[in-house]
């Protein structure tokens, strides 16, 4: 009855470990949530004038669409 727990004490060592990683887990899940929902969006900080020049030299935008935009853009400030 006494030594009814001998031969298990090095499996304890596996439950350590097993918490240490549950809880390294749990706090890099929250770390990185909130990293990714204070980070939403990275182009809104941007200026929608650089926008629209990052756009109209990479081709997606013709050169009377970023007239227009830039004229719009100047009216608006």
């Amino acid at each position: 009855m006494w030594d009814m727990h001998d031969g298990m004490g090095w499996w304890m060592v596996f439950g350590g470990i097993w918490m240490v990683f549950f809880w390294a887990v749990l706090i890099g899940a929250v770390a990185w949530l909130v990293a990714r929902v204070a980070g939403t969006d990275r182009t809104t900080n941007r200026d929608a004038l650089e926008v629209a020049k990052r756009r109209y030299a990479s081709g997606e935008i013709s050169r009377e669409d970023f007239q227009r935009i830039s004229e719009d853009l100047a009216k608006a400030r």
